[in-house]
């Protein structure tokens, strides 16, 4: 399985994550699965004239390829032109050559939640960059390709979204692909594959005893709960980054930072500091995803009423201060 791959507007960060990958390393992993790369960036040998003629070859049809990724938000300014981002050489901006090779792709992946909803670039005040997402406007259908798009393999585009996105969920997705195939049913609404979004930041979150006694942090370097106070969105949050650690061990919420729902469109205009949670009546408008405002109100008064002092008193420290009580178990 062939892989073309493109950057656009965006920092490069998902390509560094990629490169992350573990416990193998990332070229002998998709070598082994049967995937190479056409071309990359970063990757590649080809430059300057070698590789916009790799580029035109793929984008005419004259070498075939499989999956084109591209990483980085669609940048369509001044005025639709898409002027303000030309692929260096071509003369040409990079929408038209994403637009093309979008034709001649079996499937088309949208690297990092710039490139699925627009991201940071389509935020700016009044977004002058006239950014986008290769299918959505942040939650808006459409984007560069339009919301009726649909690849040469029949799939709208595969969006692998995250800030950065795991080196796990685009090799998991690449070699899904390669060996089973990739089903509308493998995405949810927002086109993601469920391999990774179908559970929740907060599902394996090293703090989830606090959360469910309501235990709250009160600063950053306390033990207790990030989402009452502090801007934490696990419970909102479509991604397994606490079951499928970074780097081995790692986790936004592992390293002690609230989870800010980087999978998510529009996670980078918050309207709010992102460690700070907003309030209505006391009770935090972000509730989890799938609980009823009732509910959650009356288990957090539950929870906290019954919240064991271990739990309670650590909660707004930085290290235990009370440890578990030890009892002889009972049993015969």
């Amino acid at each position: 399985m062939k892989v073309l791959w493109l950057q656009s507007g965006g920092c490069g960060g998902c390509t560094q994550s990629l490169l992350c990958h573990e416990p193998r390393g990332l070229i002998d992993e998709l070598r082994d699965a049967g995937i190479e790369f056409v071309w990359h960036p970063a990757l590649s040998v080809e430059s300057g004239d070698e590789a916009l003629a790799v580029l035109e070859d793929c984008a005419s049809g004259a070498r075939p390829f499989d999956v084109l990724c591209i990483e980085g938000a669609m940048l369509r300014g001044p005025n639709g032109t898409g002027s303000f981002h030309l692929m260096a050489g071509s003369g040409r901006p990079l929408t038209d050559w994403v637009s093309r090779l979008a034709v001649q792709a079996r499937w088309v992946f949208a690297i990092g939640s710039c490139t699925a909803y627009g991201g940071f670039s389509a935020s700016t005040p009044g977004n002058p960059l006239e950014a986008c997402g290769l299918q959505f406007d942040e939650h808006t259908p459409g984007g560069l390709l339009g919301a009726g798009f649909r690849s040469g393999g029949g799939l709208p585009v595969v969006n692998i979204a995250g800030c950065p996105t795991h080196p796990g969920w685009v090799v998991d997705t690449l070699e899904k692909l390669a060996i089973e195939g990739l089903q509308p049913s493998d995405l949810d609404a927002y086109g993601r594959p469920l391999l990774y979004a179908s559970e929740l930041v907060h599902h394996g979150c090293p703090r989830n005893e606090y959360y469910e006694f309501k235990a709250s942090a009160e600063k950053q370097s306390d033990l207790g709960c990030l989402m009452e106070n502090l801007g934490c969105k696990g419970t909102q949050a479509h991604a397994d980054c606490n079951l499928r650690t970074w780097n081995g061990s790692g986790s936004c919420l592992r390293g002690g930072f609230a989870c800010v729902a980087c999978t998510e469109p529009g996670f980078e205009s918050p309207g709010h500091a992102f460690q700070e949670t907003p309030k209505l009546a006391g009770i935090p408008i972000g509730l989890p995803t799938d609980m009823p405002k009732a509910w959650f109100v009356a288990l957090a008064a539950l929870s906290k009423s019954a919240t064991p002092p271990r739990v309670r008193d650590n909660a707004t420290v930085d290290h235990p201060v009370v440890l578990p009580s030890v009892k002889k178990a009972k049993g015969k």
